[in-house]
């Protein structure tokens, strides 16, 4: 069973940059898609952006983002440190929440209820 941990999430003014990380242990997180969600004050959780393996392409790594944040996050995978990155840039106060990752075997998915494995989350706020 993959257990995840979160961490790199605090305060930013509007502008600024954070670097999130999750780290996993009991198992090889390249194995798995890693989603990240993120859920604001008396919202629904929603996904943020998501990578694995491409099952299409022979070496190559498929990503996926929400519209809002795409040209300013960036997931990334550090293997040999079992480790998935979401650096996030430009941060509006929009970008305010509880931001978890998540891992599933296989593909990744936009859909959270299709994750097994869910870190703890890291609050992130950003202030204008």
């Amino acid at each position: 069973q993959v257990h995840l941990e979160e961490s790199g999430g605090g305060w930013v003014q509007a502008g600024g940059s954070l670097r999130l990380s999750c780290v996993a242990s009991g198992g090889a997180l390249r194995a798995y898609g890693v989603g990240w969600f993120r859920q604001a004050p008396g919202k629904d959780r929603e996904f943020v952006a998501a990578d694995s393996w491409s099952a299409y392409s022979i070496g190559s790594w498929s990503a996926s983002y929400t519209d809002s944040v795409k040209g300013r996050f960036t997931i990334s995978r550090d293997n040999a440190k079992n480790t998935v990155t979401l650096q996030m840039n430009s941060l509006k106060p929009e970008d305010t929440a509880v931001y978890y990752c998540a891992a599933k075997t296989s593909s990744y998915s936009l859909r959270d209820w299709e994750y097994p494995y869910w870190g703890q989350g890291t609050q992130v706020t950003v202030s204008s």
